[in-house]
């Protein structure tokens, strides 16, 4: 089981950088820890920037230094970064087209057992909104480091949003298919698509195999880009299949499913399933406890899919 987090990625591969690219700034706010950032303030702190608990202030600053000429990545928690700094990431960042990468930590549920206040189930929603900015939600690790190395190389605003703890692999270290503003395919299929991005995509490469087991073939594609959505590769993999399936860390409105029913019902109009967040406050609890407890699991989707195509789960 893999134990290294997206947000340790996120600063292994900063770290590889920075030497040879002095213009990579990082900046927090009161979160280098829980960022996994330490390592890079220690090394280069001359390059990171600790602005205190002003999330507004932390993307002002980032989007100053990079009219400079420099290349900021802020983090903070994504229950933070998306709302409390909203102005500044739609005027500051996006507005004036700076180049800022926005990175949301502890995204969806992680902080579960804290509640509410600091969930982000609305983020994918409320960034896909701003004008510029584009949104990634990275699966697994490996598909982190590639997505922080093209952002390291363009000069475009963007949201990442990773979660706190370490997922399981979907992909491994010499073989990680990704290609920038394109869904990944994880598995192929003829009779159910499901949809999947950030933490969300392994649950769904399982459910393919279940659903493989009883006769189901199932593809998966890893939507890791929500802005610019891939919507060719999706309607490529629609036309194919009977219904097709969602499934994500985020409430139910304005999310992935959201995008895939908005280009579906204008291309390629077949039932779609949703599977998110409730439209509610989130029970408290860690990250597997409320995924098993709202269904958004393996055995969640396989009994959607099921029920998508009109067929019945035989007992055992």
């Amino acid at each position: 089981m893999n134990k290294i987090a997206n947000r340790q990625v996120i600063c292994e591969t900063l770290l590889g950088k920075a030497k040879a690219d002095k213009d990579i700034v990082v900046l927090c706010s009161d979160s280098r820890g829980s960022a996994s950032l330490t390592p890079f303030a220690e090394k280069y702190p001359e390059q990171f920037l600790e602005v205190g608990i002003a999330e507004q202030n932390l993307v002002s600053i980032s989007a100053g230094l990079a009219k400079c000429g420099k290349k900021p990545f802020a983090a903070s928690p994504a229950c933070f970064l998306s709302t409390r700094s909203y102005e500044q990431a739609k005027i500051d960042v996006a507005y004036s087209n700076t180049n800022v990468t926005l990175i949301g930590i502890s995204g969806g549920i992680s902080y579960g057992a804290l509640g509410m206040s600091h969930h982000s189930a609305q983020d994918i929603a409320a960034m896909s909104a701003i004008p510029n900015m584009r949104v990634y939600l990275p699966s697994d690790r490996h598909q982190t480091r590639c997505l922080m190395e093209a952002l390291i190389s363009d000069h475009k605003p963007a949201y990442v949003r990773v979660g706190r703890n370490p997922v399981e692999d979907v992909y491994q270290e010499d073989n990680c298919p990704f290609v920038m503003d394109q869904a990944t395919v994880v598995c192929e299929g003829k009779d159910v698509l499901i949809v999947a991005c950030g933490e969300m995509v392994k649950p769904a490469e399982k459910a393919a195999t279940a659903l493989a087991d009883m006769g189901i073939q199932t593809a998966v594609l890893d939507m890791y880009c929500l802005k610019p959505f891939d919507q060719d590769t999706l309607l490529k993999f629609s036309s194919e299949v009977k219904g097709i399936i969602t499934i994500e860390e985020h409430g139910p409105f304005g999310g992935l499913g959201s995008l895939v029913c908005q280009a579906i019902s204008s291309h390629c109009p077949k039932p779609v399933f949703q599977m998110a967040l409730p439209d509610s406050p989130v029970i408290t609890g860690t990250s597997q406890e409320v995924f098993d407890y709202y269904g958004l699991n393996p055995e969640g989707i396989v009994k959607n899919a099921v029920k998508l195509l009109g067929l019945e789960i035989e007992s055992t």
